[in-house]
């Protein structure tokens, strides 16, 4: 299977998958309850969750609402965002360490409305660069140029650079995947994020089998003392 067929909100627009995307992108624009809500950042408990794909769909999903939507790829760990897309990986590092604006270096997308910053090349110190300055810089750049800025994090509990994220953007949803994550290190998860100020959305259970022949992804959506109970 190839990678952009990963994207089955763009290809296969009339499936189930893609009408929870659809329902779910409605959820988050009718979050907004004090303040703006235009960075969500996407990140999961562990690795294997589903995360990645997830954020790519929600972005299509907003894209062909018509709005401007830019996906960041801060996974600088494991970033997968310019193979989804089929787009060279030059981006947030090269931001962060090279005399590069956010402009030169944001590529477009086969899907109208929809640009990516990928990840850029693997450094050696992930969470100190997103930690730094400067990305909050790349952050700012990109909500003047797009209507919803979605951000790819790495997993909460692995690593910490989600949490070094969360302050900065408007709204977090966590992706789970059902059968994969143990509810103590779901709780853990919403504990980090909470502990660095990053306010949680609500949560996806990703690969939530609902027909015998089919596994489709499932979300649910609420406030986050419903979470990980």
């Amino acid at each position: 299977m190839s990678q952009k067929r990963q994207l089955i909100v763009y290809e296969d627009a009339k499936s189930p998958v893609a009408e929870a995307y659809r329902t779910l992108r409605t959820n988050i624009q009718f979050a907004k309850v004090d303040g703006e809500l235009k960075v969500i950042m996407f990140t999961s408990a562990g690795p294997g969750e589903g995360k990645s794909t997830t954020t790519a769909n929600m972005a299509v999903a907003m894209a062909q609402a018509g709005k401007k939507v830019i996906i960041i790829d801060c996974d600088l760990r494991k970033p997968v965002q310019h193979k989804i897309f089929g787009k060279r990986n030059r981006g947030v590092t090269n931001i962060l360490v090279e005399d590069c604006s956010v402009a030169e270096l944001i590529q477009d997308t086969d899907i109208g409305n929809l640009r990516v910053l990928t990840s850029g090349p693997i450094p050696p110190n992930p969470s100190e660069l997103l930690g730094a300055g400067r990305m909050r810089e790349i952050i700012n750049a990109a909500r003047e140029l797009a209507d919803i800025v979605i951000i790819d994090a790495p997993p909460t509990v692995a690593v910490t650079d989600a949490c070094v994220l969360a302050s900065g953007v408007d709204g977090i949803i966590l992706v789970l995947g059902a059968g994969l994550v143990r509810p103590e290190m779901a709780q853990k998860a919403k504990e980090l994020l909470g502990n660095a100020n990053g306010r949680i959305l609500g949560v996806i259970l990703n690969r939530v089998e609902i027909e015998e022949e089919h596994a489709y992804y499932y979300y649910y959506y609420g406030n986050e003392k419903k979470i990980a109970k």
